[in-house]
């Protein structure tokens, strides 16, 4: 198979990346009562590794079912990067991770992108709103304790799921070709 096909989205992957966006935004709703824990970023983390570059497909679908379902507000525009970041760190790491190294490695990957949420939302914020550095500061200082929570439940989360995550993606698309 050349890079072209490997490339090319088939309609197999489009039903399968639907479903995937739609149960990331699915899982975001239903665990909105907890602020700042989700399975987003285990949701990235996996798809990433079983679909590598194609695990923007899933992703930019659940970035748009949010935008769709919640008002595409000025609070929307940064998941157009944001999300972005983690998948770009997971495509760098090595395809050869695997059980409980892997689990760590995801989950610290995962959790630092929760503790650096606000960081990452800052900048648009700062653009946004004119806010001088002071400003954008305080707006990331306000936000730390969600993004302490944020860290820790993706840290949990990514250990506990990613890696069964993973393996079951993985079966999956042994079982469909």
């Amino acid at each position: 198979m050349n890079s072209k096909q490997k490339n090319k989205v088939n309609i197999k992957e489009i039903a399968i990346f639907g479903m995937l966006g739609a149960l990331m935004y699915a899982s975001k709703v239903i665990m909105d009562l907890l602020p700042n824990i989700h399975l987003i970023g285990v949701f990235i983390v996996a798809t990433t590794v079983v679909y590598r570059k194609k695990a923007l497909y899933p992703l930019y679908i659940f970035v748009l079912l949010t935008g769709l379902l919640n008002g595409f507000g000025t609070w929307w525009i940064p998941y157009l990067y944001i999300w972005a970041v983690l998948w770009g760190v997971v495509m760098l790491l090595s395809q050869n991770l695997e059980g409980k190294k892997a689990a760590i490695v995801y989950a610290v990957v995962c959790s630092l992108h929760g503790f650096l949420y606000g960081v990452l939302y800052a900048p648009f914020q700062a653009i946004m709103y004119n806010l001088s550095l002071e400003g954008t500061l305080t707006w990331i200082a306000t936000g730390l304790p969600f993004d302490i929570t944020h860290g820790i439940s993706n840290f949990i989360c990514t250990l506990i799921l990613s890696v069964p995550f993973i393996t079951v993606l993985q079966k999956a698309e042994k079982m469909i070709k």
